[in-house]
């Protein structure tokens, strides 16, 4: 079972982390610089918007700085949820959106260091994200997030750099149960003109949960230099390989209960695992042409390559029948982006300005894919060979007007295009797996506006409206219901309404609130149709409806001692009836039944001590985790209990010279609660549950070097 944490474990922790020189009381930044809202940059607290920045500090107390459920778990309307399995990534959502997903990112845009992480069909991956280097993460809920494009449920944005202004050089370990460890190796410097930050990562498990080893190298490097007074450049360069990942699936609830660290016997034999590898590079320019605009232009270029084995029994249909995909997976992915924009700024009378924002995107992506049986773990006969394109297309304007000094008017509008495109390679004449080549094409002009009033210097109200959209992802394109091969071209996309209103107040010094409600009605909500035999096909509901609110409080309620607060509540339904499957295995979905995977609530709680300089460096936190129940399927048929975990560190830090040494110590799931940390929505076999960890540790050693 867990390896807990020993007496002689944790001596030689706080032996080796003895403090022996002063170090400086940390303080709350209420107000970061953030540029998602608005795409310029703008102080959070202004920004018309839901938006929360999370910094460097709380990336380093998180964990191992392997997956962002670490950071992000305290950010109010966003659920990441970790399925404890290196194979299929995070379950992220976003009021809601993105719950669907079996595996990867749906409904959420993921930017990093202005690039995309996001491909143009909307299907994304958080495990390529370089934490070690991450210096911001902003997170943006709400209409303004749809001036992203397709699938924007909502925005995370993560920038690179560092703080440092003289050359320094850091190293780091952490180790942890199941034999985790993690070696992190980062370069950063902020200079005159050049600033660079250079990371790179090593992480290692055997997993709690049987059949789940991983192992994954990361390597991510930006430079950015300042080529005269009126214009910079970076490069940001990174690599992600994950030559081992085995997937232990979902369990029953009958296994779960029994034992979850168990997986079923066919994941076993089946060899359940993937393995993949991504390079990318890519490049920002900004120019200021006057002292009123600015232009904006990014160019990418990337691969991605998997294979993946997946747990389909040799006698599903996928396997067997002619037109099935096999049981495993194998592409090669290239991809590649260009987009500009220009900001400018047109002063008015007194304190008012008008600020105009457009621009154009374009995003491309070709993946020549496989489909071979898996017998048993060894590839087999082809069974799926084609080459797949999307692309996407996408031009944008944004307005923000000062009515008056204290009164602000948003709008803007992004009309999208996206083609998907497929070539059959893989025709069996004289068979219902003839040539299957076709392609689909979505589009959508979306608007958005909002009223910001500046009430007092330190209460700010604003309210947003705008609409939505989402394409399914090559992935729900696939298969049609009934066998049938070729891409199921009748699938729409889902078109959503979104409203909110929110405060932001700082009602004393150091303390802030943010508050918001939000009100999103959807059509042709993409849900699951059948799911059997390895294979999925997908079909769209009639109208769902998410509804919830969202608080987050932060405060320095003494020069040593911080809180933060945050909480959700969603009320996510379908609110029209629809029949899921066909024959004798349709199930009649009732309206009013929960959109499965949405927490109704979810709660973060924290307290930070940093004592003054007399304790030399040591600091604790304590932090309440609350889940709300999950629901497994459309059908409501189970759900995962809710669940609060308890978690606890504490670290230290010496100063010698140039040298700075630091330790963490972290203790998450301090009762050693056993709950489900996630489910998989729908599964086809009733294998929903992932099992969360028990109690367990982690203890983080770094070393600084100045160059001065």
């Amino acid at each position: 079972m867990n390896q807990p944490l020993t007496p002689s474990t944790l001596a030689l922790a706080l032996a080796a982390a003895f403090p022996t020189t002063p170090a400086f009381a940390q303080v709350t930044e209420l107000d970061p610089v953030v540029v998602t809202a608005e795409r310029v940059r703008q102080n959070s607290f202004d920004a018309p918007a839901a938006i929360t920045a999370i910094g460097r500090e709380v990336i380093d107390n998180g964990g191992m700085q392997v997956n962002l459920s670490e950071a992000l778990n305290r950010v109010p309307g966003i659920s990441v949820l970790n399925r404890q399995n290196y194979a299929q990534d995070l379950q992220l959502s976003i009021r809601g959106f993105g719950s669907r997903s079996t595996f990867g990112i749906r409904g959420v845009r993921l930017i990093v260091d202005g690039i995309p992480a996001t491909m143009p069909d909307g299907q994304g991956q958080a495990s390529t994200i370089a934490l070690g280097s991450a210096q911001r993460i902003e997170v943006l809920r709400g209409p303004l997030a749809q001036l992203y494009g397709n699938a924007a449920g909502g925005v995370v944005q993560v920038f690179s750099g560092t703080d440092a202004t003289v050359p320094t050089l850091s190293a780091g370990i952490a180790f942890g149960p199941w034999e985790q460890n993690r070696e992190l190796l980062r370069f950063g410097h902020n200079g005159e003109r050049d600033s660079v930050v250079i990371d790179a990562m090593r992480y290692a498990t055997n997993g709690w949960r049987d059949f789940s080893a991983a192992q994954r190298t990361q390597f991510n490097a930006k430079w950015e230099r300042q080529i005269d007074p009126a214009s910079t450049i970076s490069v940001v360069a990174n690599s992600f390989d994950q030559p081992l990942s085995k997937d232990p699936a979902g369990l029953t609830r009958a296994d779960w209960e029994a034992n979850p660290r168990q997986v079923a016997a066919t994941v076993k034999a089946q060899d359940a695992g993937k393995v993949v590898n991504q390079q990318q590079i890519g490049s920002v320019y900004e120019r200021r042409l006057s002292d009123a605009t600015t232009l904006n232009a990014r160019v990418y270029f990337g691969n991605r390559n998997l294979f993946n084995k997946l747990s389909v029994p040799p006698t599903a249909p996928a396997q067997t029948s002619v037109t099935g995909a096999g049981g495993i997976v194998d592409f090669a992915r290239s991809y590649m982006g260009l987009g500009a924009q220009l900001a400018h700024v047109v002063k008015l009378d007194g304190e008012r300005a008008l600020r105009l924002t457009g621009g154009l995107e374009h995003d491309r992506s070709e993946e020549d894919r496989q489909g071979y049986l898996n017998n048993a773990g060894v590839q087999g006969a082809l069974k799926r060979d084609e080459l797949n394109t999307v692309r996407s297309t996408d031009v944008y304007a944004q307005a923000a007007y000062d009515i008056l000094a204290s009164l602000t008017a948003t709008a803007g509008v992004r009309s999208s295009q996206v083609k998907f495109r497929s070539a059959d390679r893989f025709i069996v004449p004289n068979t219902a797996n003839g040539d299957d080549s076709g392609g689909v094409d979505y589009s959508a002009t979306n608007p958005v506006i909002g009223l910001t009033f500046h009430a007092t210097p330190d209460l700010h109200l604003y309210a947003n409206a705008g609409r939505g959209f989402e394409t399914p992802t090559f992935t729900e394109l696939s298969y049609r219901a009934g066998g049938l091969s070729g891409m199921n071209t009748d699938l729409k996309a889902s078109k959503s309404r979104h409203a909110e209103i929110g405060a932001k107040w700082k009602f004393a010094a150091g303390h802030r609130i943010d508050a918001a409600l939000f009100d999103i009605t959807t059509r042709d909500e993409i849900v699951t149709d059948t799911n059997s035999g390895g294979r999925t096909t997908f079909k769209n509901a009639g109208r769902t409806s998410r509804r919830g609110a969202e608080f987050m409080y932060t405060g320095q309620l003494a020069e040593s001692l911080r809180a933060t607060l945050s909480l959700t509540s969603l009320r996510a339904r379908f609110d029209e009836a629809f029949v899921s499957g066909s024959g004798a295995t349709a199930v009649n979905i009732p309206a009013g039944n929960r959109l499965p995977g949405t927490p109704e609530r979810s709660a973060f709680a924290e307290l930070a001590w940093a004592p003054k300089a007399a304790w030399g460096g040591f600091n604790a936190g304590i932090e309440l985790v609350h889940t709300g129940k999950l629901y497994v399927n459309d059908a409501n048929s189970d759900a995962a209990p809710a669940a609060t975990v308890l978690n606890l560190r504490t670290g230290f830090a010496q100063k010698f010279g140039d040298w700075t040494l630091s330790q963490l110590l972290r203790v998450d799931n301090a009762t050693d609660k056993t709950y489900a940390g996630s489910v998989i929505v729908n599964d086809g076999n009733g294998r929903f549950f992932e099992s969360a960890l028990p109690r367990n540790w982690m203890i983080a050693f770094t070393a600084k070097h100045e160059f001065r």
